[in-house]
């Protein structure tokens, strides 16, 4: 690493920035009381605990319901078109 370079553009070069993230992000979240993860569900946990902490809750929301209720209700369209006929 360049050391002076990034000390003069700022960044910060020591760990413990990023052991301070982690443990906010992950080892908050992830390491209570009895809980129990699979490679899978943690990701898909800190996926979700990202998307948080990031301020982007309500965007990731609505393309959710978006994409769900197109995966659901792909046919709504064709009842548009029929015509039904009441029984008089």
């Amino acid at each position: 690493m360049r050391y002076d370079e990034y000390l003069t553009a700022g960044y910060p070069i020591a760990s413990g920035v990023i052991e301070g993230a982690c443990r906010h992000v992950v080892k908050g979240r992830m390491e209570r009381s009895g809980m129990r993860w699979t490679i899978d569900g943690a990701q898909a946990m800190l996926d979700l605990r990202g998307t948080s902490i990031n301020g982007q809750w309500p965007m990731f929301q609505a393309h959710r319901i978006r994409t769900e209720t197109q995966r659901l209700y792909s046919k709504r369209q064709l009842l548009k078109q029929l015509a039904f006929r009441l029984a008089a």
